[in-house]
């Protein structure tokens, strides 16, 4: 994955008030400045997205800023994380078993999807992306994939179910989307439109308006990895900002835009079928 802009982007720091010419590995190690409510927020996001014209803004929220061991922040898959949070980089013995748990899942989900006659079968048996999509969105294991969404208050609202005292919100740049996937060799980058991998019935993608992000050409095994350091393999390399709110004041100042409540986020497997079907599938490799 190449480092977003070599050449400069605009972002915004925890020094000064207005939009400034930075780096993405600057954004990386500085804090995070702090926005009051939501429009501050999305008025920040319209600067950005207004100079930063070259790339699509997609969104994370999380808990927190995790650093990496030089102190950057780092958006790393699941398959490539860190056990117990620690700093240091998966061993291949770990790495093996995710993958080989990952390959296991694969086989069971399009299992499941014959069983229960799910629209998209042939497009699900034909891409592995499109495997890894609905494993890692419906989070039955590790995977290769980061779940984004390109809706702002949704990205706000996971970070703030995930928090106590700071919320995390991070942007990340992207090629222009267009259809299902979209790889670019350029980034070395592809976008996954859950809702266009999905069957029409799943209601979370659409709810959650999710996308994945993953490296392009992918890899499916420690060999494969083999031929990647492990800081090429990290999302914060498209990151172009971040932001800190407080969960609790952030959005009682926000008037008109409310948190997405988690029974909405995650709507109950009576309303969206793929979650029984991730259900099955843990069960079916012994993750449940």
């Amino acid at each position: 994955m190449e480092i977003i802009a070599s050449q400069r982007i605009w972002t915004f720091t925890d020094r000064q008030k207005d939009v400034v010419r930075s780096t993405c590995t600057a954004v990386r190690e500085a804090n995070a400045p702090n926005v009051r409510n939501y429009m501050d927020l999305a008025t920040k996001i319209a600067d950005l997205q207004f100079h930063n014209r070259d790339f699509v803004l997609m969104f994370r929220g999380q808990a927190g800023d995790f650093r990496n061991s030089s102190g950057n922040t780092t958006l790393k898959p699941t398959l490539l994380r860190s056990p117990g949070g620690s700093k240091t980089v998966p061993n291949g013995v770990l790495l093996e078993r995710r993958f080989e748990i990952l390959r296991h899942a694969e086989t069971a989900l399009v299992r499941e999807y014959k069983r229960r006659g799910l629209r998209g079968l042939q497009r699900l048996q034909r891409q592995q992306i499109l495997r890894w999509a609905i494993l890692q969105h419906y989070e039955v294991c590790c995977t290769p994939l980061l779940d984004v969404t390109q809706s702002l208050r949704v990205a706000a609202s996971f970070a703030s179910h995930a928090a106590t005292d700071s919320a995390f919100l991070f942007v990340l740049g992207v090629p222009q989307v267009s259809g299902a996937i979209t790889a670019s060799a350029e980034a070395g980058l592809q976008v996954v439109r859950l809702a266009s991998v999905c069957p029409p019935s799943a209601v979370r993608p659409h709810i959650q308006e999710g996308f994945l992000v993953g490296e392009y050409p992918d890899f499916s095994s420690v060999e494969q990895k083999a031929h990647y350091s492990h800081y090429e393999l990290d999302f914060g390399r498209r990151l172009i900002a971040k932001f800190r709110f407080n969960p609790d004041t952030f959005w009682k100042k926000s008037g008109a835009f409310p948190k997405v409540p988690r029974a909405a986020l995650y709507p109950p497997p009576s309303n969206d079928p793929l979650c029984e079907l991730a259900e099955a599938v843990k069960a079916g490799i012994g993750m449940d």
